[in-house]
C-alpha cells in the first residue's frame, strides 16, 4: 500500500520535454532565414514601392508584424509541446509560422499600390492595406468552422489556379524584371536555389540553401561595386527600439470603404484557410495531428491582431512541416525563430540588413516562390483540369497587363480616357476586354475555373450554380466591375447567365459523371480537397499500400509519400513558401 502512494506521483508526472534539443539548431537557421527574406522583403515593398515614410514602417508596421510573429510561434510551440504530452513523445514537431508571403504581395500589389499610383498617398494606401488584413483574419477565424464544406466542394484547381494567376503575374513578372537588371548578382543566387531547393543536393555541413545564397549575392554584389557603403552607415544609426500601439482609427477608417476590398479578401480568406487545412494534413501524414481548428483559429487571430497593431500582412501556417520535422526540429525552432525575428522588428534592424544585402541577391528567392506556387496548381490538380487551371489564370494576368498599360499611359503623361479605348485597340491594345476581365481578378479566376472544371467533369448542376454565383457577383460589381454597384456589370451578367442556361440543359440530359483515374484518387487521400468529389465516386482500389494512419507514423515518415506531396519536405525547401 505504502508502495503503491510513493510510485503513483512519478507514473502520474508529466513526461519531461526539453525546450532545445539539437535538430532545432538545423530547423531554425532554415525557417528564420526564410521569415528574414520574406520580412526584408516586404519592408523594401512597403519603402521603395509605396513609399510608406520610414518612420511609419520601422515604428509601426514591423513591430506589429513582431508582435504577431512573435505570439504565434508561441502558440504552435505551445500546441506541439500538448500534443506531445498527450501522445506520450518527444518527437512532436511545432508548425511552421511567418508572414504569408502570396499576401505579402497581393495586399501590395493588388490592394496598396493602385490606391497609391491614383492618390500619392503612401498612408490612404496603407489604411486600405491594414483593412484588407482584418478583413483576410475575420474570414479566416470564420473559415475555421466552415472551411471543411468550403475545402469539399470547391476544384483544386479553381483554389490554386487563381493563386497561380497571382503568382505568375504580380509575384514573379517584377522581380525577374530586376533580376535581369543585374543578373551578374541574381543568376548564381537563383540557380544555387533551384538547385538546393529543386534536387536533393546538400551544401557542406547542411547550410541551409537560402541564407548560402543571399550571402552568395551579397558577396557578389559587394565586391562588383554595387553595394553603398554609406547607405549602411546611415541605416546604422537608424536602429532603435520600438514597440507598436494600437491603430484602431487608421483600421475603422480604411474599412469605411470596404466593399472594393472584399473582391480579393474573400478569395484569399478562403485560400488562407484552404492552405492551412493541407498543412495540417501534410502534418498529420508526418506524424503529428493537430486540431484543424486550433490551427486556423490562431492563424484568423493573428491577422487581426496585425492589423489593429498596423501589419498590412497577415501571418499564417507555413508549408514544410515535414521537412522541418525531418531536420530535426521539435518546438524549440519555432520559439526561437519568433523571438529573433521579433527582435529585429522592434529594432527597426531590416533598414541595415536592406543596405548590407542586395536588392539583386534577394529577389530571386521571390521568382522562385511565384514559380512554385504556379507549379503547385498544376502538381496538385487533377491532369484533366489543367485547363480550369489556366482559366483561372487568365483573369490576374489580364489585372496585371492592364496596370502595365496604365502605368506605361502615365508615365507618358495621360492615361486611357485620354488617349481613347479606340486608338488602343487600333494598335493592338484590347484594353477594354482585358480590364473588364481583370476586375476583381482573384474571386473571377476562382469562378471562372471552378466552371471549367465542373464542365470537364460533365457535373453540370454544379457549374450551372457556380455561372449563377458569377452572374451575381458581376451584378453588384464584386467581379468585373471597377466598383460595387447595382447592376454594375449586365452585360457580363447576362453572359454568366445564359451559361448557367446552357449547363442546366446539359443536366437535364444526365451525363454519367468523369471517372477519377488512380493517380488523381491518390492525390485525393494525400490531399484532400476536391477534384473530382469522392463522396460521388466509387473509389478503385489503391495501386499501392495507403499511407498509415498519423498515430502510426513514426517520425521522418513523411519519405514514404509520393514526389508530390513532400517536394517541399526537405529542410531547406520551406524557405521557399509560406
Amino acid at each position: 500500500m505504502l508502495s503503491l502512494r510513493r510510485t503513483a506521483p512519478t507514473e502520474n508526472r508529466p513526461m519531461p520535454l526539453p525546450l532545445w534539443v539539437r535538430g532545432d539548431t538545423n530547423a531554425f537557421f532554415g525557417l528564420a532565414v526564410n521569415v528574414l527574406v520574406n520580412v526584408l522583403t516586404l519592408t523594401g515593398l512597403c519603402l521603395g514601392v509605396l513609399k510608406i515614410p520610414g518612420d511609419d514602417v520601422f515604428h509601426t508596421i514591423l513591430p506589429a508584424l513582431g508582435i504577431a510573429l512573435i505570439a504565434g510561434n508561441i502558440y504552435y510551440a505551445y500546441l506541439g509541446r500538448r500534443l506531445a504530452r498527450r501522445e506520450g513523445r518527444q518527437d512532436v514537431t511545432a508548425m511552421p509560422y511567418g508572414p504569408s508571403v502570396p499576401h505579402m504581395f497581393i495586399v501590395v500589389f493588388v490592394i496598396m499600390l493602385p490606391i497609391y499610383l491614383k492618390t500619392k498617398d503612401p498612408l490612404l494606401a496603407w489604411k486600405a492595406g491594414i483593412a484588407w488584413a482584418f478583413i483576410i483574419g475575420v474570414i479566416v477565424l470564420i473559415g475555421a468552422f466552415i472551411g471543411p464544406y468550403i475545402r469539399r466542394y470547391a476544384p483544386r484547381a479553381a483554389l490554386l489556379g487563381t493563386l497561380a494567376g497571382i503568382s505568375v503575374s504580380f509575384i514573379s513578372m517584377r522581380p525577374a524584371g530586376q533580376m535581369w537588371d543585374h543578373l551578374w548578382i541574381a543568376l548564381p543566387v537563383f540557380l544555387l536555389l533551384l538547385i538546393g531547393l529543386m534536387t536533393d543536393l546538400k551544401l557542406p555541413g547542411n547550410i541551409p540553401i537560402g541564407l548560402a545564397a543571399l550571402l552568395v549575392g551579397t558577396a557578389i554584389g559587394w565586391a562588383g561595386g554595387a553595394m553603398d557603403g554609406s547607405a549602411v552607415s546611415a541605416a546604422a544609426n537608424d536602429i532603435t527600439f520600438a514597440l507598436p500601439g494600437f491603430h484602431l482609427g487608421t483600421l475603422f477608417s480604411g474599412l469605411s470603404d470596404v466593399a472594393p476590398l472584399l473582391a480579393t479578401a474573400i478569395p484569399l480568406g478562403v485560400y488562407n484557410f484552404t492552405e492551412g487545412m493541407s498543412n495540417v494534413e501534410s502534418a498529420a501524414a508526418a506524424g503529428d495531428s493537430y486540431n484543424l481548428r486550433s490551427v486556423l483559429l490562431a492563424d484568423g487571430a493573428g491577422a487581426v491582431i496585425g492589423s489593429a497593431l498596423g501589419s498590412p500582412f497577415p501571418p499564417a501556417v507555413y508549408v514544410g512541416h515535414p521537412g522541418w520535422k525531418k531536420a530535426g526540429g521539435r518546438t524549440g525552432y519555432s520559439l526561437a525563430t519568433g523571438a529573433v525575428i521579433a527582435l529585429m522588428c522592434f529594432l527597426g534592424m531590416f533598414g541595415l540588413l536592406g543596405a548590407i544585402f542586395p536588392v539583386a541577391a534577394i529577389v530571386p528567392i521571390l521568382l522562385y516562390i511565384g514559380l512554385l506556387i504556379g507549379a503547385q496548381a498544376f502538381q496538385l490538380s487533377p491532369k484533366a483540369h489543367a485547363a480550369a487551371v489556366v482559366a483561372a489564370l487568365v483573369p490576374n494576368l489580364a489585372s496585371w497587363a492592364v496596370g502595365q498599360i496604365d502605368n506605361a499611359l502615365a508615365a507618358a503623361g495621360t492615361n486611357a480616357s485620354k488617349v481613347g479605348e479606340a486608338g488602343l485597340e487600333s494598335s493592338g491594345v484590347i484594353y477594354h476586354g482585358l480590364m473588364v476581365l481583370g476586375q476583381g481578378a482573384i474571386l473571377a479566376g476562382l469562378i471562372l475555373g471552378a466552371l471549367v472544371a465542373f464542365v470537364i467533369d460533365k457535373r453540370f448542376v454544379p457549374a450551372a450554380a457556380v455561372a449563377l454565383t458569377g452572374a451575381a457577383l458581376s451584378f453588384i460589381g464584386l467581379i468585373h466591375a471597377p466598383k460595387i454597384d447595382w447592376n454594375a456589370s449586365g452585360s457580363v451578367s447576362l453572359g454568366y447567365l445564359f451559361a448557367a442556361v446552357l449547363c442546366a440543359a446539359f443536366a437535364l440530359t444526365r451525363p454519367a459523371p468523369r471517372e477519377p483515374d488512380a493517380e488523381e484518387l491518390a492525390l485525393e487521400r494525400l490531399h484532400g480537397g476536391h477534384s473530382m468529389t469522392a463522396a460521388t465516386q466509387p473509389e478503385p482500389e489503391p495501386q499501392h499500400e495507403p499511407v498509415p494512419a498519423p498515430e502510426t507514423v513514426p517520425a521522418g515518415a513523411a519519405a514514404v509519400l509520393p514526389d508530390e506531396a513532400t517536394q517541399t519536405a526537405e529542410p531547406d525547401t520551406p524557405a521557399a513558401t509560406g
